[in-house]
């Protein structure tokens, strides 16, 4: 997010602790059943080539990201159509209520482009045409290694504090490290290693705990590995897993083991799911011969070595083999993997890292309803029911709701949570950095020069 909030802005703002307010739209109201939303619009923005913003482009741009076949255009699912009611008023009527909606609009889903951009494909790739804070550097970016902004001339919100912001990206942490002890770096998020800096006074470290290591079964109907369409079988995979050692051995105890996928920051979280699955190797074994499986299962898995190092790789199939269960590592690039795992479906899951969501209807979106990583639609009765009630639930009530849709995932499997990462946020002297509720990376707003 940071890189496109650089150059565009959202129709929605979402402040570091995860409340919304106004950005591009002023004002946003849903009519009494919820099914539509009204936006008023700023009448004081234009795009790069001067063309003013307006109705017509949120609806350009909100159609296109629905349409697309981008990794978060179910976030956008429920917007049957965007009626131009004039320049600054542009109602989306859903098909459903969607409590996830105003939330979704300020990230990806809210982010406004010039629709003129739109007729020559990937043109926005290389030459990014929004209303943001900032403008791209062509001549100063090196793509893949860095990217440069700067700061747009007239921006009709108060201009941020650094005139130039870039983007440095670094595979390796002890360069990311020394960059920082340097001055090289300003800021940095870093899941490692950071005691070679705690005794520098100039360097400031938050800790924030966000993201999920998960094992996603991708499989629930056993189309690829028979074996994970049978619940028994996912739930004993969940229970060979010893989460507290991998998080002290593998994590150096930075982090918390899980067996749920709702973050702590959503109303829908309960702290007592995060040990339903206490590691019980014999409750696996059980589990496995009553699913007809005594004698184990062959289970071959993609690896991207950046999300899943030799340590924890070989931790989890010591884990499984010890029940039975013959995990075989297969390393895969990046793009090999977006092909064989989520085009391909040769896979029956994926260990990654996801990111946890404060809104208990993203969390939905994300983990439950037909995406690329349920592409089987899978679901089952109750969960159908707990999805009804807290699509249209007072707010009053949809805690509870959420709650209980949390502990029916838990109880069937649908995934196998490892442990919540711990990051620092760090910045060096001169800098501060606020963490942001729902991502990992700060957004572009949060960092300001050292008081």
């Amino acid at each position: 997010m940071p890189y496109f909030q650089a150059v565009y802005d959202t129709l929605i703002h979402r402040e570091p602790d995860g409340s919304l307010t106004p950005w591009l739209a002023t004002e946003w109201e849903y009519d009494e059943s919820r099914t539509a939303l009204t936006l008023t619009l700023r009448d004081d923005v234009s795009f790069d080539d001067g063309t003013p913003l307006d109705a017509a482009a949120v609806k350009a741009n909100i159609e296109r990201f629905r349409d697309g076949d981008g990794a978060e255009a179910a976030k956008a699912a429920s917007v049957e159509s965007v009626e131009v009611v004039d320049p600054t008023t542009a109602v989306l009527h859903l098909t459903a209520p969607d409590p996830a909606l105003t939330d979704s609009l300020a990230d990806a889903a809210g982010l406004i482009a010039n629709p003129a951009a739109f007729a020559e494909d990937d043109a926005l790739a290389t030459a990014p045409d929004g209303t943001g804070p900032y403008t791209l550097d062509v001549e100063a970016t090196i793509v893949g290694s860095k990217w440069v902004f700067q700061r747009r001339d007239g921006w009709w919100h108060e201009e941020l504090p650094f005139e130039t912001v870039t983007y440095t990206v670094l595979d390796d942490e002890n360069a990311i490290v020394n960059g920082l002890k340097t001055g090289q770096i300003d800021a940095a998020t870093i899941q490692g290693d950071v005691s070679q800096l705690t005794s520098d006074p100039n360097i400031e470290m938050t800790t924030q705990e966000i993201d999920l290591k998960v094992w996603g079964f991708l499989d629930k109907t056993g189309e690829i590995v028979p074996a994970l369409g049978d619940e028994r079988v996912r739930q004993a995979i969940n229970y060979a897993i010893d989460r507290d050692t991998l998080v002290e051995k593998i994590q150096d105890g930075r982090g918390t083991a899980t067996s749920q996928l709702w973050s702590p920051d959503a109303p829908g979280f309960d702290e007592a799911l995060d040990d339903y699955y206490a590691y019980d190797p014999d409750k696996a074994r059980e589990l496995l011969d009553e699913a007809g499986y005594a004698d184990g299962f062959d289970l071959p898995m993609p690896r991207l070595s950046a999300l899943v190092d030799d340590a924890l790789a070989e931790a989890l199939r010591t884990n499984l083999a010890d029940v039975g269960i013959r995990v075989t590592w297969e390393d895969l690039d990046l793009n090999t993997a977006i092909q064989r795992v989520f085009r391909e479906h040769a896979y029956g899951g994926f260990i990654s890292n996801g990111g946890q969501s404060a809104n208990d209807w993203s969390t939905y979106i994300g983990v439950i309803a037909p995406s690329i990583t349920n592409w089987q639609g899978v679901t089952d009765p109750e969960l159908d029911a707990l999805t009804q009630e807290l699509r249209t639930a007072a707010p009053e009530d949809a805690p509870d709701i959420a709650r209980k849709l949390n502990e029916r995932l838990v109880e069937v499997a649908w995934y196998a949570p490892l442990f919540r990462m711990a990051y620092e946020q760090v910045a060096a002297a001169g800098v501060s950095v606020t963490p942001q509720v729902g991502l990992a990376v700060p957004a572009i707003y949060n960092y300001a020069p050292r008081k």
